[in-house]
């Protein structure tokens, strides 16, 4: 097989000018161009031996597969378009990470832009992924423009989104409720005795993930029968700084909080940092909850309570979907995932 493979490179690089065809991988390979091309375009109907021999003589001659014929012979493009709020923040790229590799395993590529949390800009990226031909999108999130609904109908190509409650969704949904579970850290803290909690939020404005956790505290406040101070409830960017800052104005309060929960683990990281750095003790001085569970959090000194967003489960899941879409026409289902407390060193009754 080798030494057919080599003897295939050595006779097309004699070819000045010579661009290798769906001819020469078959012939290298030994099976027919039928076969080529359906280990090309509808791998699932190849075997894996096949599929393998086929790749290594890909691999070996140097064959670029043209889009554009695959494209027209098939009326798809076989790729995937994605927009992302923020490629600064790890959660997203647990989910991105797991929707490329199962698009990828199918032969789908998927084209990744950014948006950063700007609504307009969000349409304009989507526009574009349009006119590229994408066969369908994924958006973050269910809060978006008007002119970003319109395009996606318009289209009427496949679209889901990720992260959002699927109950309320214009489109189908693989993600949780947002709200919940952090009304849940709310009625732990109010077990441990809390009374005088605060939150730094993320910013609520175009983002319906950052809406519903300060609703589900205010929420947990409320069944409790607790006061809602709002001086107590902050909005901050999702960085370390900002939950730096975001503590300092908590904590400078005539009648500071003893427990406080963060829109996620960057703003309770950086909460946490600055806490340290005035030697004020967490948990015994402040207990703080960070949301996300990324995986630093468990390393941490001391390791962060937080809420586990299953963020891998909810990328793999969207692109199964998306797949059974496009290859079998299976509709896109939406599901709600769990998202729960995990406790760890930073919570304690107050002092």
């Amino acid at each position: 097989m080798r030494t057919k493979v080599k003897s295939e490179i050595k006779r097309r690089s004699s070819k000045i000018g010579g661009k290798t065809t769906i001819t020469d991988i078959a012939r290298a390979a030994g099976v027919s161009t039928a076969t080529v091309s359906r280990a090309l375009n509808m791998p699932d109907t190849v075997s894996e031996s096949l599929r393998e021999k086929i790749t290594h003589a890909i691999n070996q001659i140097g064959y670029i597969p043209s889009g554009a014929a695959r494209a027209l012979a098939s009326n798809r493009s076989f790729t995937v378009g994605a927009i992302l709020p923020t490629l600064d923040n790890a959660i997203f790229s647990a989910s991105i990470a797991a929707f490329e590799q199962t698009l990828s395993d199918h032969n789908y590529t998927l084209l990744v832009t950014v948006s950063n949390y700007d609504h307009a800009h969000e349409t304009i990226q989507l526009r574009k992924l349009l006119e590229r031909g994408v066969d369908a999108i994924l958006l973050v999130g269910l809060d978006h423009a008007d002119p970003t609904w319109k395009l996606i109908e318009e289209s009427t190509l496949c679209a889901i989104a990720i992260w959002g409650n699927a109950t309320k969704a214009k489109i189908p949904c693989i993600g949780f409720d947002n709200a919940k579970p952090a009304q849940h850290a709310v009625e732990h803290l109010i077990s441990l005795g809390h009374q005088r909690i605060g939150m730094i939020a993320g910013i609520s404005k175009d983002n319906d993930r950052a809406k519903a956790r300060k609703r589900g505290v205010i929420t947990g406040l409320k069944k409790a029968g607790m006061e809602i101070d709002k001086n107590l409830f902050i909005e901050k960017e999702y960085i370390h700084q900002a939950g730096r800052d975001g503590f300092n104005e908590l904590i400078k309060q005539a009648d500071p909080p003893t427990a406080i929960l963060c829109g996620n683990d960057v703003l309770a990281m950086g909460a946490i940092f600055e806490a340290q750095a005035q030697s004020i003790k967490v948990p015994e001085d402040v207990s703080i909850i960070g949301y996300d569970n990324l995986p630093i959090t468990r390393h941490m000194q001391p390791a962060l309570t937080t809420i586990n967003v299953p963020s891998p489960e909810i990328g793999k899941l969207a692109a199964e979907s998306v797949l059974g879409l496009l290859k079998h026409n299976t509709p896109i289902r939406s599901q709600i995932l769990k998202a729960e407390l995990l406790l760890r060193a930073t919570t304690c009754p107050p002092n």
